[in-house]
């Protein structure tokens, strides 16, 4: 057998067996060096893997994951959902409105999606099931409004494949994820509405359009300040970003010292050894990502020496003539990538050998980057592995198996806004050309 066909089984024996996602990278790029390279070779190990880390944008991932862990302790998850109820009111799909809503907004903050379904869920899904929502459809919706975590600027995701895919700008691919980002929570939110009102579900705060005696009703003005610095949050990063004030990095260390103010100040609900206690979290979360990162440095290194990235690329180009054809392809694949690995691991994976192949057929590297990044969002909430599903489906106290039927409703609904996208570039084009920044 080739080089690189030995390198590729290893990785898919290593992960068929168990293997982590990290090491079986760093593993198979081994086996690579091993099978197609001098043993000498093995030398470069450490410094492929210090290379692959050593990036200064890299800096802003751990700092957007402490970011989120502040904000959720601080209790703008709360906040921000009595401020929601308060817009909506007690009405049919209410509920699955604020969930939505808050999802989108808390991602708009920690650029996580496992992260802002924990948070939201622990939240939201008391209420929910109060109202007569069953919890297999209330963890699936956050599930899958969660996932617009990784659309919605900040997003570590968009972070990492500035840095994997060379000359995009960071700060177009965070404008650019906007719009998709929000249409992608319309479309859960209209099958959501409609399933509510089917069923009956909530609306018992209402009789003839007047409120219910006894029935809890926040008030907007009350719950408006309380939400306050959490709606400002994005306004800061995102502020600051466009007007030139600090860079994508810079941004991450803005946004945890305002998180720490928010909640050690105004929120109250953080002490000084909560923070401590947050730190040391961050570093364990993040520790996990780095090492992911690092080690799939060897597999990259490997991967590039061997030419196996190029003649992937070549035979996925060879397939067809037609680039929508071909299109349709990677995104499928991509799709059934992130039903079982996580977004990082997704993007050291497979882009080294898609960027020839976004390459040939000329597609913009932001929009497909956009539309990467939908696909992995979908993956997200998608059995077997579905990371978001799996922290919902935890709070919640159900098994996966039974979220699979609400699950296929909101793939379909965010599937359709991917079509969107796909067909209608200037989705997430409009907004950063518009702002000046680089396409690419």
């Amino acid at each position: 057998m080739s080089p690189d066909l030995w390198m590729l089984l290893a990785f898919a024996g290593l992960l068929i067996a168990g293997v982590p996602v990290a090491f079986s990278l760093g593993l198979a790029g081994a086996v690579g060096i091993l099978s197609g390279l001098s043993p000498a070779m093995l030398a470069t190990l450490g410094t492929n893997t210090y290379n692959s880390i050593a990036k200064y944008p890299l800096i802003a991932i751990p700092l957007f994951i402490l970011t989120g862990l502040i904000f959720e302790r601080a209790g703008v998850a709360a906040r921000l959902v009595r401020f929601a109820q308060a817009l909506i009111g007690p009405r049919h799909g209410g509920l699955a409105l604020v969930a939505v809503l808050v999802c989108m907004i808390m991602g708009g903050m920690s650029g996580s999606g496992p992260a802002d379904a924990a948070a939201v869920a622990m939240v939201m899904l008391p209420s929910m099931t109060k109202a007569g929502y069953p919890r297999p459809f209330s963890a699936t919706l956050i599930a899958a409004s969660a996932s617009t975590a990784i659309l919605i600027p900040p997003s570590v995701a968009l972070i990492l494949y500035s840095i994997v895919v060379p000359g995009v700008d960071l700060r177009a691919l965070f404008a650019a994820g906007l719009f998709p980002g929000i249409l992608a929570g319309l479309a859960l939110l209209g099958p959501a509405l409609l399933v509510s009102r089917r069923y009956g579900w909530e609306g018992s705060g209402w009789e003839g359009g007047t409120p219910v005696e006894g029935a809890e009703h926040p008030r907007v003005g009350e719950s408006f300040k309380q939400a306050l610095p959490a709606l400002f949050a994005p306004v800061v990063i995102l502020g600051g970003l466009r007007s030139g004030l600090f860079t994508p990095t810079e941004a991450a260390v803005v946004a945890v010292a305002y998180g720490a103010l928010v909640g050690l100040f105004l929120t109250r609900e953080m002490r000084w050894r909560d923070l401590w206690e947050l730190l040391g979290e961050a570093a364990v979360i993040s520790g996990v990502v780095m090492l992911i990162i690092a080690l799939a440095g060897i597999f990259a290194w490997a991967g590039t020496m061997l030419g196996t990235f190029r003649h992937l690329a070549e035979w996925i180009v060879g397939l067809s003539d037609s680039g929508p054809l071909l299109l349709v392809l990677v995104m499928l694949a991509v799709l059934v990538a992130g039903m079982l690995l996580d977004a990082i691991s997704i993007y050291l994976i497979m882009m080294p050998i898609l960027i020839p192949v976004m390459q040939h057929f000329g597609w913009n590297p932001v929009w497909f980057g956009i539309l990467l990044a939908m696909n992995i969002a979908i993956g997200q909430f998608t059995p077997p592995v579905a990371v978001n599903l799996m922290v919902t489906t935890e709070v919640a106290k159900v098994r996966l198996e039974q979220t699979l039927g609400w699950a296929l409703l909101f793939v379909a609904a965010m599937a359709g806004a991917l079509v969107l996208v796909a067909l209608f570039p200037e989705i997430a084009l409009w907004l950063p050309r518009v702002l000046g920044y680089n396409l690419g």
